[in-house]
């Protein structure tokens, strides 16, 4: 498609040892291809992990890329802060805007910026719920972010979109708040709203209200680039091309809007000072310093927040975590119905996920496979990625069977007899030999 310089990857979806063949293509033709990481949890309690770090550092050499791009979102909790299980979300979560927050999100991006070798830009993210007892708004918390680490920022006009329909934000004060000058580049997607929420899906339209939001934010400033987020059921060619054309439009109109507003500032003269206007006042020495007034001192950098601020930090988003996913109490002041939304939420794209991963589960089980897997990841949280929940989800169903305990009717003696040839294939150092004695000998014996 012509006009297209650029494009974005997941992080975690490549090896920087055996990049797809797509992605080389492209780069032969000169696209730059920007990793896009959202697994480091830079909002979360804990440091980010040196493992994940180094795991992402290596993509962005293989990628040639001039900058990586990380979320301003906790993704687990539990662990050592708190002395209980470890818990993965396996989706962006949004961050409480308190100092607390702040604080620990600002020494994480520290820790991250010097461990890549590129800049970092953060993204701000969509959420179906928000945290009781807020100490800023989102372009504020923002604002306070880049002032205190230099950050840049990958600003989502589509999430904007998002918090206003589930928050009741508003996106005009955002755009107003924002420092505008660190915007690396921005994201437009499309979603759809179900039951008065709006799910930021990354599979439908764009839809216009976004756009507006686009032509808002490029009437005050010139972003580097616009990447249109699209992660699943694409549409043809025309569609996406009709999609990408839309989009340029609404930048155009922003940038036309830019330049009047420039123009028109740069022409209007200066009101002359005469009897027949009110002069303004003159300025009192409080408004002008002399010329031997001392300067104001330099800020003292914040310091690093302490274990303290960290395990205050951890406590309620492992609350949080811990409602969403394993099915324990609402933690005070949340909207219990917004909650048990995105619990069903994120049991959903798990078990999206779980289908893409391991395909022979919808295979095996059929039409019970989603109503299967939702029963199973209510009470179970996601512990080890989606590969471990696929094994996990696997083991829960042949022992559910065995004892005839809830998950039971969900399984036949044949589905049972397939999910256990499955589970044993994949849950071993090395997949089982599928030589005709050996599989003998694993009937005779039962092993």
């Amino acid at each position: 498609m012509p006009g297209v310089e650029w494009v974005e990857a997941v992080a975690e979806n490549l090896c920087a040892g055996h990049l797809p063949e797509s992605l080389v293509r492209l780069r032969a033709r000169g696209v730059t291809v920007v990793p896009h990481g959202v697994s480091l949890g830079l909002g979360g309690a804990e440091r980010p992990e040196e493992g994940r770090l180094r795991a992402l550092a290596e993509r962005v050499e293989a990628l040639g890329a001039p900058l990586v791009t990380e979320h301003i979102a906790f993704v687990r909790a539990g662990g050592a802060l708190t002395a209980t299980a470890a818990l993965e979300a396996g989706h962006l979560l949004p961050v409480p805007r308190t100092r607390d927050a702040l604080d620990v999100l600002c020494e994480n991006v520290r820790i991250a910026q010097d461990a890549l070798p590129v800049p970092l830009a953060v993204e701000n993210i969509a959420a179906l719920l928000a945290w009781p007892g807020e100490e800023m708004t989102e372009g504020q918390f923002l604002y306070d972010l880049v002032d205190r680490t230099g950050v840049r920022l990958l600003i989502d006009v589509a999430n904007l979109h998002t918090n206003h329909v589930n928050r009741g934000e508003d996106p005009a004060r955002a755009l107003a708040e924002l420092p505008v000058e660190a915007i690396a580049y921005v994201h437009v997607a499309g979603g759809h709203e179900r039951d008065g929420v709006w799910h930021d899906t990354h599979a439908h339209p764009v839809p216009a209200a976004v756009l507006d939001l686009l032509t808002a934010l490029t009437s005050r400033t010139a972003p580097p680039g616009v990447l249109l987020e699209r992660d699943d059921n694409f549409p043809d060619p025309a569609e996406l091309r009709g999609e990408l054309a839309a989009i340029r439009d609404a930048v155009s109109r922003g940038s036309l809007a830019r330049t009047r507003t420039e123009t028109l500032a740069a022409v209007r003269p200066t009101p002359a000072r005469n009897t027949t206007t009110t002069a303004s006042p003159s300025p009192t020495p409080a408004d002008s310093p002399s010329p031997t007034a001392t300067p104001d001192p330099v800020q003292e950098p914040h310091p690093a927040p302490d274990t303290s601020t960290r395990r205050r930090l951890a406590l309620v988003q492992t609350a949080l975590l811990s409602a969403l996913t394993a099915g324990t109490p609402a933690p005070e002041g949340f909207d219990r119905a917004r909650l048990a939304v995105q619990a069903r939420a994120l049991a959903a794209k798990r078990a999206g996920v779980v289908a893409k991963v391991a395909p022979e589960l919808p295979e095996i089980l059929g039409e019970k496979y989603r109503p299967a897997f939702l029963a199973y990841a209510t009470a179970r949280p996601l512990r080890g990625g989606y590969r471990q929940d696929a094994l996990d989800f696997a083991e829960r169903l042949l022992e559910e069977g065995e004892f005839g305990t809830p998950l039971a009717h969900f399984t036949t003696p044949r589905t049972r007899r397939l999910v256990r040839r499955w589970w044993l294939d994949r849950s071993g150092p090395a997949p089982r030999t599928p030589s005709r004695l050996a599989r003998t000998v694993r009937a005779l014996t039962g092993r």
